[in-house]
């Protein structure tokens, strides 16, 4: 069947992403689609109480199907004069994948986060760190003159500071269970931090720059989005699955948890008045 997407949904830009474009994101949706479905039968498969980082997971690939759904039905981009290389041209800046890495970072950061001694406090300024990355980067996309680069300067300011967290803090603070985890960290978030690496790179030759094609950029960042969200997913939760869950104190306050541990329920309660 052949993709009849860009004339359904024609490109409002000089320079756009073409028909292998939109086929390589078809191609990625369904393995965004694919990976969301088999996490959320992992999620069901987990007893109650235990499903944190499956829950996650399913909120980062759900929201990522939907964004690479609406990019390869070539939806979701705007038309920006290039400061560089086009002549005037104006080439598709994809505000909705700025939306997706706008959900979707912080997330994957918390769930990275949550297995080690860091405080709330630290996780959510490396949290708040994330956004303004990716908040940096959509305004810098949209901006057509120069200036475009001093927003990539703060957001890459803002990333050394998640690298920080990542690669030399966070490894140092005590680890439940012992440090259960310890290693298992370590290799999740040195991952992590070097694909967090080549977003900027390709922001500068893409969006910044126009170096590189718009059907280039697309495969470019579909590449890094599928190995930071569907592989990485799988392989962090893969390495969690031998962890005793309790160790990370995750607790809930509702009666419906802690009526099995002896505590009163609410009606209990009511009848004791």
């Amino acid at each position: 069947m052949a993709n009849d997407a860009l004339n359904l949904n024609p490109p409002d830009a000089a320079l756009h992403i073409g028909t292998h474009g939109s086929d390589w994101l078809w191609a990625a949706f369904a393995l965004m689609a694919f990976t969301l479905l088999i996490t959320v039968v992992l999620n069901f498969m987990r007893s109650r109480g235990t499903r944190l980082f499956h829950q996650l997971a399913i909120i980062v690939l759900a929201t990522s199907s939907l964004a690479y759904f609406s990019m390869a039905s070539d939806l979701g981009a705007t038309p920006i004069v290039t400061e560089f290389r086009g002549n005037g041209e104006t080439r598709q800046i994809w505000y909705v994948r700025y939306i997706q890495w706008f959900l979707t970072f912080p997330l994957l950061l918390l769930s990275v986060l949550l297995t080690t001694g860091l405080s709330l406090s630290e996780i959510f300024t490396t949290l708040f760190m994330a956004i303004f990355l990716v908040v940096c980067g959509l305004v810098g996309a949209l901006v057509e003159s120069t200036y475009k680069w001093g927003f990539f300067t703060f957001g890459c300011a803002a990333l050394f500071y998640i690298w920080y967290v990542l690669l030399w803090h966070a490894p140092r603070t005590t680890f439940a269970a012992d440090g259960a985890f310890c290693v298992g960290f370590r290799i999740t978030s040195s991952a992590f931090a070097f694909m967090l690496l080549t977003y900027p790179i390709c922001w500068a030759l893409c969006e910044g720059a126009n170096v590189i094609s718009a059907t280039s950029e697309m495969i470019w960042y579909g590449i890094l989005d599928c190995i930071t969200g569907p592989f990485f997913l799988l392989f962090f939760l893969f390495k969690l699955h031998a962890v005793d869950y309790a160790a990370f104190g995750f607790t809930s306050g509702k009666y419906t948890d802690t009526a099995a541990m002896g505590r009163p329920t609410k009606a209990q309660e009511a009848g004791q008045v």
